[in-house]
């Protein structure tokens, strides 16, 4: 039976691939007619097989491609073989990361790949990590750790104290809802105001604490942000790590979207400082290519994993040493194997080749740049070093022209906002395409504005 479904697999993998070649967008289905339009619905009894096949092949095949060279619409984007190698074994294998009785050596693959980020951050042997399903639960951790050790009661006892985090006002949104989780409370995180390139301005940061310490508050961390949502601003991790370590605040790098400029001998200045934070993440489901989801953080000591997410459990934890029980540094218990499909790529390729992704989008982004600054129908909102590029063209509307192009089928890009302007934001974090693909872009743009939007346009 297996051995058919594998065949199965295969066939509808093929079309797939083909459909993605000659439509790189899928067209879209009005959700309101999503039930109409798909076999969808489960039964009582068992489907027959044909039909079973055809409502499968429908739903794939009908799904927004995210691996073309028309998909710049999210922070993640495009496919590695070698990674899709190490993803399918992973869910054929089947084992759960909680102890080395169940995942042998998948343990050993985990710890490498951790011993390694740890390197390229920077970091002491006392450093360790763990991977978690996404960057808001990276953020997490790092959010636990710093609450814990700034109050190690607080575990057993709840928080007592009007705590306070800060952040840059162009931070990740699952920091506010973290600290509801937490019981710090979303009216106890400060936003950072930026500088005009999306930046946190640290000088602002130190009057904020200063502040919150006048009134009775009690600061105990800074997250900054190495790659910001919108415009891909990284902090100054450098002058925040100072004033964390001024006021005794845990200092953390939320580097989901372009921590991986650690890879890169050219980019990793971006994150200078990161050596001296508390604690790291990165996505390698972002920059590296990996499919979702491998979220990765690393703390300076381990000891804080092991404070914050450590707990008996005798019907758990029967055989070796904590250090290969990952389920002690872990705030889940039945974790799926995401470590394999990131060593299956970086085994394959290499840190260099890894490096060379990450180059890779950069120069993407700058293509994009250079094309947005010599054509006068266009206006550029971001800056260098970074892989958002945000523009407009001929005053149309951003959010009118991004849903236009999607709800044709045409391309699939998003839109967002600085302060009081409102942009397209193309993203080129997909490292399989070419820097004719980025040209490519703007000449289906333009011809669709054209052909479809001159009403829309102020010009």
């Amino acid at each position: 039976m297996l051995k058919e479904d594998l065949d199965l697999f295969n066939e509808i993998t093929n079309k797939l691939l083909e459909k993605e070649k000659e439509e790189p967008v899928a067209e879209p289905i009005d959700p309101s007619k999503l039930f109409e339009t798909l076999d969808l619905e489960l039964e009582d009894q068992p489907t027959d097989q044909d039909k079973f096949q055809n409502a499968l092949k429908e739903i794939v095949l009908n799904t927004p491609r995210t691996a073309t060279n028309q998909f710049f619409n999210q922070l993640f984007g495009g496919r590695k073989g070698k990674a899709v190698l190490g993803d399918l074994l992973a869910v054929m294998l089947n084992n759960s990361m909680y102890t080395y009785k169940v995942a042998g050596p998948m343990v050993g693959v985990e710890k490498e790949i951790m011993h390694k980020v740890r390197d390229l951050v920077d970091y002491p042997k006392t450093a360790d990590g763990t991977i978690a399903p996404g960057g808001s639960m990276t953020n997490f951790m790092g959010m636990l750790m710093a609450r814990d050790k700034f109050n190690e009661s607080i575990k057993n006892d709840g928080v007592s104290q009007k705590m306070t985090l800060y952040t840059s006002q162009e931070s990740h949104y699952s920091i506010p809802k973290n600290a509801a989780f937490m019981g710090i409370g979303r009216n106890q995180v400060r936003y950072v105001p930026t500088d005009e390139r999306g930046r946190m301005d640290t000088a602002k940061l130190k009057d904020l604490i200063e502040t919150d310490k006048a009134d009775g508050c009690h600061p105990f961390m800074v997250i900054a942000t190495a790659g910001t949502t919108v415009l891909g601003a990284f902090d100054p991790i450098d002058e925040i790590n100072e004033i964390c370590k001024e006021h005794n605040m845990w200092s953390h790098v939320d580097g989901a979207y372009c921590g991986s400029v650690i890879f890169s001998e050219n980019y990793r200045h971006l994150v200078k400082g990161a050596q001296n934070a508390d604690s790291f993440t990165l996505n390698a489901h972002k920059m590296l290519a990996v499919p979702l989801s491998c979220s990765i953080i690393v703390v300076k000591d381990k000891k804080y994993l092991y404070d914050s997410f450590s707990n008996d459990a005798d019907y758990l934890y029967q055989t070796d040493g904590d250090d290969y029980n990952l389920g002690k540094i872990s705030l889940q218990c039945g974790r799926r194997n995401d470590a394999l499909k990131f060593w299956t790529l970086w085994k394959a390729v290499g840190t260099s080749g890894l490096g060379e992704l990450v180059d890779h989008q950069f120069e993407l982004a700058q293509v994009a740049r250079d094309y947005v600054r010599d054509n006068t129908d266009y206006k550029l909102y971001s800056f260098d070093e970074s892989i958002s590029v945000c523009f407009n063209y001929r005053d149309i509307p951003a959010d009118v022209l991004c849903s236009k192009l999607y709800k044709n089928a045409e391309l699939m890009v998003g839109y967002g906002h600085y302060e009081d302007e409102q942009f397209v934001r193309l993203v080129t974090i997909n490292s399989s395409i070419s820097k004719q693909d980025v040209l490519d872009f703007f000449e289906s743009l333009e011809a669709f504005a054209n052909e479809h939007l001159k009403a829309e346009s102020k010009v």
